[in-house]
């Protein structure tokens, strides 16, 4: 057994990221961990929902999984927001994350 990084978690129905989002970046990146989340900078404002489609847009890119299996379960207005990625393995997970 694999031991997860404070960031990751396995539910039932898939495997809950914790972020910690930086809006207006000069670029979209993850930045690596801030306390026990995962940092992401995102160069789209937390304006109507445009940060959280940016990160939707950039994990699904990461992944190299459609938009459809990312579902942002909490934190829609907050820079603390928990993903659920769906349909991947904490293996699979794990395995992108070089730093």
């Amino acid at each position: 057994m694999i031991e997860l990084p404070s960031y990751l978690s396995e539910t039932k129905k898939g495997v809950l990221l914790k972020l910690h989002i930086q809006p207006k970046s000069s670029k979209t990146k993850i930045s690596g961990q801030y306390g026990d989340r995962l940092k992401i900078s995102i160069k789209a404002p937390p304006v109507d929902g445009k940060a959280n489609k940016a990160v939707q847009d950039f994990l699904a890119k990461f992944f190299n999984i459609p938009k459809s299996n990312i579902e942002l379960v909490s934190g829609s207005t907050s820079r603390k927001k928990n993903f659920l990625i769906k349909n991947l393995s904490v293996k699979e997970i794990v395995k992108h994350f070089s730093f």
